[in-house]
């Protein structure tokens, strides 16, 4: 009830402190010397919800990567309210029921005061749902389902990343007047995918095309030559693929291999780095949104991809890509928010947020960013790629083709959906 809220404090003592099983990680080591504010001698705690196993390991790897390289920056300047940041880490396993243990665990046991990470859009579901039940502010970094900023929003979280409807926005309508108006959806068989589709079938038949057909992936998938023989029985002239993860790279693989990148013309709404680095560029064929890459010329870039090679001198992938990006901006934008409330308070920081503006500048974008507060998903540019012909190197594999300001691809869909919980309703604490 309004003006009765029950403090997280309390809802802790309620539960007692059973969670998820053992196999907590700190990251660190912090080195020994880096001297802290003596505002407090405690830690300030986050929960970092990342995926390290199944269709996302990669993409979770890389969102970590990014998460770490800010608390450590902002660590090195003397924490955050004079408070040393440090991190626990539970794999999600790429599962909403594992997801929703792991968010129990973190809050109830080990105390933390924020949850970061997600790739897959069921899972930041199940986690955020945990999340609102106890007050603990949530970053969803890198999912991107429309329901995550639409009917599945809440007070506590925050989402990060492009959503499906504004990918399809940027590349619909242009692809529809290039290549033809008879589409076919390749859908992975979860909430992003249905999600993803449904928002381009949406956008197709406004324009007035015809989706022909819609052939499920279900997830795990690793022979499509059964669905690609589908795909070249329909004759469509475009495949607008939502397929992610290590489904998405065996697919492409195949696609390649039959000789058909280039007929019919592929749309994927979007195009994650950990998904499609190292493969060789015959892999890249059609178009693809991202939110970043490491070749814009834009001011900053080229500074934050040498903090990357020096904080990570020995990762697999050489530079950055736009899920490392999307993890790096969420924890600076929370450690900043806490900042300028001078305090851990959820309610305040959740404020903080609600309210944020950054430039174009400052997120190494082409347009300002700001944090829709209906749906408390952060409003951006988004880009439009595709294989580089003529790379400047070995990691020039994107050739970008447009961008788009938030305007432009608005969703207004999930502000119609979003119900957000009042403040009232959520429970309140200070970590």
């Amino acid at each position: 009830m309004p003006g009765k809220t029950l403090t997280r404090r309390g809802l802790l003592k309620t539960v007692g402190l059973a969670g998820a099983g053992a196999g907590a990680a700190v990251f660190g080591p912090w080195k020994h010397n880096r001297v802290y504010a003596a505002a407090s001698d405690k830690p300030l705690k986050i929960g970092i919800t990342s995926d390290a196993s199944g269709q996302y390991a990669n993409s979770g790897a890389s969102d970590r990567r990014g998460m770490m390289m800010a608390i450590e920056e902002f660590n090195a300047k003397g924490g955050v309210l004079g408070r040393k940041v440090e991190t626990i880490h539970l794999d999600t396993e790429t599962t909403p029921a594992t997801g929703s243990r792991v968010a129990e665990r973190l809050i109830t046991r080990d105390e933390v005061s924020f949850l970061i990470g997600a790739v897959s859009s069921g899972v930041a579901n199940a986690i955020s749902q945990v999340a609102q039940k106890y007050g603990t502010v949530y970053l969803n970094t890198n999912s991107s389902s429309p329901t995550e900023s639409g009917k599945n929003c809440h007070r506590v979280k925050f989402v990060w990343d492009g959503n499906g409807t504004n990918f399809a926005k940027a590349a619909v309508r242009n692809a529809m007047k290039t290549y033809g108006d008879n589409w076919l959806l390749l859908t992975n068989d979860y909430v992003w995918g249905h999600n993803t589709s449904a928002a381009t079938r949406k956008l197709v038949d406004a324009e007035g095309g015809k989706i022909m057909d819609e052939i499920m992936v279900p997830q795990g998938t690793r022979d499509f030559s059964a669905i690609l023989l589908k795909v070249q029985q329909a004759k469509p002239q475009v495949v607008a693929a939502a397929v992610g993860g290590d489904d998405q790279k065996a697919m492409r693989q195949q696609v390649a291999q039959l000789g058909m990148g280039q007929s019919p013309a592929w749309i994927n709404n979007q195009q994650d780095w950990p998904d499609v680095y190292g493969l060789p560029l015959d892999n890249l064929f059609g178009v693809f949104g991202t939110t970043w890459y490491y070749k814009l010329d834009l001011p900053g870039v080229k500074d934050f991809v040498a903090r990357y090679r020096a904080a990570y001198p020995d990762t697999r992938m050489r530079v950055p890509g736009n899920v490392f990006y999307n993890g790096y901006m969420a924890t600076r934008e929370l450690l900043s928010a806490v900042e300028r409330a001078g305090s851990t308070d959820n309610i305040k920081v959740i404020k903080e947020l609600e309210t944020l503006k950054v430039s174009a500048e400052a997120r190494m974008q082409h347009h300002d960013g700001f944090m829709n507060p209906a749906t408390h998903q952060m409003q951006q540019t988004i880009y439009l790629a595709t294989a580089n012909p003529e790379p400047a190197e070995k990691d020039d594999m994107f050739k970008i083709l447009s961008s788009s300001s938030p305007e432009e691809i608005k969703d207004q869909g999930a502000e119609g959906a979003c119900k957000l919980e009042s403040y009232d309703e959520t429970p309140s604490y200070e970590a």
